[in-house]
C-alpha cells in the first residue's frame, strides 16, 4: 500500500485529520450497529451533558508497522477493559469490549495509508472516546451517548524526541481521595491543565503528583505513570488513585519475564527519591521517557537519564511492538 506523502519522521505529537473514523450511538438503552464515516465533525445540542458536566472518557493506543511490513496494534483488549471500567465509574453504558476491539481494527485498516513506515520513529495514535450527547440541565447522567474512534499519525510526545526530562513536585493534587484518578476521565486532565501550564512556565517538562490524602507518597505525572530502577529492581508506585497504565503493566512483565529483574509494585515515599538510580515516565505516547531530575521545592534529585536498565526494558518492549521480538500471547493484534 502506498503511504501518504508526508514527512513521517518530522511529525510531532499532534492531530492530523485522516480519512475515516468509527462512530456508534447509544439511544433508548442500546448501541446501534455503528460504522465508519468520513465526517470528522460532531454536531450536538448546546446543552449536551458532556459540555455541561464533563461526562466523557477516552483511551489511547498505537498501531505500528513491523519490521516485516505488517500493521499491528498493541494490546487493544486491555484498552477495551479499561474503558469499560471508566464507563462504569462515570455512569456511562459500556461499549462491548469485543466491539471496541473491532472498531479499533476497522479504523486502523481504513487509515492504513496513514500508518507511518517502519523505522520512521512515528506511529498511528488511536483515540477511542465516549461522551454524553443529549440535553441534560439538572445534574444527572446523560441518556444518550456517542462512541467514536479516530486515528492520527504522531511523532514523539515530548518536543525534541526522547530526551531526559526535568520534573517538579507539584503543590496541586491530580486526583481526590476515593475520586476518579484510577479511570481515564476527561475531567482528570482538565484539572491538570493549570498545573502543567505553570510547570512549563517555570522551565519544567511535567509535574510529579503526590497522594492526595497524605501528600507523602509518589503517584504519577499529569499524563504518565512513574517507574524507578534501583540496582536490578524495577519499582512502580501503587495507589488506588493512579491510572492503571497498560504500558506500565507491560513493562513490568518485560522486566520480570524477559530480563529477570525483580519487580516491586508498592507505595513509594517521596523521601525515597534519592535512593533510585533511574527514573522514567511510561505511557502509550512515549513508552518510556527518561527523567534527568525531580525538583522537590529546591531539593533537586538527579538520575541517570536513560540508564542501562530502562534502556533494556524500552528496547525489549519496542522490539515486541515492532515485531523484532516474539510477543507474549495476545499482545499483538495484526490488522493487515
Amino acid at each position: 500500500m502506498e503511504k501518504k506523502n508526508i514527512d513521517f519522521a518530522s511529525l510531532g505529537f499532534g492531530y492530523t485529520q485522516t480519512d475515516l473514523r468509527y462512530v456508534s450511538n447509544f439511544k433508548n438503552g442500546a448501541w446501534d450497529e455503528g460504522g465508519l464515516t468520513a465526517d470528522a465533525n460532531i454536531t450536538m445540542t448546546e446543552c449536551a451533558c458532556v459540555l455541561q458536566y464533563a461526562q466523557t472518557c477516552f483511551e489511547g493506543m498505537k498501531a505500528y508497522t513491523t519490521e516485516d511490513g505488517r500493521i499491528v496494534c498493541f494490546r487493544p483488549d486491555m484498552n477495551a477493559a479499561r474503558m469499560a471500567d471508566s464507563c462504569r465509574r462515570l455512569v456511562m453504558p459500556v461499549f462491548p469490549e469485543d466491539r471496541f476491539v473491532d472498531a479499533v481494527k476497522q479504523t486502523v485498516a481504513a487509515n492504513a495509508a496513514w500508518v507511518p513506515p517502519y523505522g520512521s520513529g512515528a506511529s498511528l495514535y488511536i483515540r477511542p472516546f465516549m461522551f454524553g450527547s443529549d440535553a441534560i440541565l439538572g445534574v444527572k447522567p446523560a441518556t444518550e451517548f456517542q462512541f467514536r474512534v479516530f486515528a492520527t499519525p504522531v511523532g514523539p510526545y515530548f518536543k525534541g524526541g526522547v530526551r531526559p526530562l526535568s520534573l517538579r513536585v507539584s503543590d496541586f493534587d491530580r486526583a481526590a481521595p476515593r475520586g476518579t484518578g484510577h479511570v481515564k476521565a476527561g475531567l482528570n486532565y482538565a484539572m491538570s491543565l493549570y498545573a502543567i501550564t505553570d510547570a512549563h512556565a517555570q522551565g519544567y517538562d511535567e509535574n510529579v503528583y503526590l497522594d492526595p490524602e497524605t501528600r507523602t507518597y509518589l503517584e504519577e505525572t499529569g499524563g504518565a505513570n512513574l517507574i524507578f530502577v534501583k540496582g536490578n529492581t524495577l519499582v512502580t508506585p501503587k495507589s488506588d488513585s493512579i491510572l492503571p497504565s497498560i504500558t506500565r503493566r507491560s513493562l513490568v512483565y518485560v522486566a520480570k519475564e524477559h530480563l529477570g529483574m525483580d519487580v516491586e509494585e508498592r507505595p513509594v515515599a517521596l523521601a525515597e527519591l534519592k535512593d533510585f538510580d533511574e527514573c522514567g515516565l511510561c505511557g502509550t505516547a512515549a513508552v518510556i521517557s527518561p527523567v534527568a531530575s525531580i525538583d522537590d521545592h529546591g531539593d533537586k534529585i538527579t538520575f541517570a537519564g536513560f540508564g542501562p536498565a530502562l534502556q533494556k526494558i524500552y528496547n525489549t518492549l519496542t522490539g515486541i511492538q515492532m515485531g523484532r521480538i516474539e510477543p507474549p500471547k495476545g499482545w499483538i493484534v495484526e490488522i493487515c
